[in-house]
């Protein structure tokens, strides 16, 4: 799937979702979100994205919720057996996503993500932030679990890095680059 955004978004009132062995790119990733930009938005629930290959995309997997967003929330959310080649952001959890400018940072994300899985995820990033997890300072993500990780960034600049805040996520099995560390 060649697309110059998501190749796969998954907006609010999405339940019990099964994403599997999707082929993406170029283009923007699989994405949940944004969420928060609305009011009245409805829970997304149920989200797995598995056997999925990204090739040359911009961002891996990701959710995305909206600083000064209306409340609400996103859970039971699991990323496996995905493989990325030369991504970049292959994981990523932003809280603060603003395209172009256009909300103020100062207000946390209300959405509330929890039970958030991302396993056995392999392959090689493009940037040299592997893992960004940026979760809100409001209302904080809960029960995030990170697995059997193996990132390799194909840059000269130095090893794969994670970025983490406001988060202390579950690590289980191995970890490249090291998580939160």
């Amino acid at each position: 799937m060649e697309t110059g955004d998501d190749c796969v978004s998954i907006g609010d009132d999405s339940e019990q979702i099964n994403i599997q062995r999707v082929t993406c790119g170029p283009g923007h990733g699989i994405s949940v979100g944004s969420l928060g930009k609305y009011p009245n938005e409805e829970p997304v629930v149920g989200i797995s994205v598995k056997n999925c290959t990204l090739t040359n995309t911009q961002n891996g997997v990701r959710v995305k919720t909206w600083p000064t967003s209306h409340q609400g929330t996103a859970s039971e959310m699991h990323f496996e057996d995905t493989v990325m080649n030369n991504v970049g952001n292959p994981i990523i959890i932003d809280q603060e996503y603003w395209p172009h400018n256009q909300c103020n940072l100062k207000s946390p994300s209300r959405i509330k993500l929890s039970n958030v899985s991302f396993r056995n995820i392999r392959g090689t990033t493009s940037t040299q932030v592997a893992v960004k997890l940026v979760c809100s300072q409001g209302v904080q993500c809960e029960d995030v679990e990170l697995g059997d990780i193996n990132l390799e960034y194909n840059g000269n600049e130095g090893p794969a890095m994670s970025q983490c805040k406001n988060i202390k996520p579950n690590l289980l099995g191995a970890q490249l680059p090291r998580i939160c560390a």
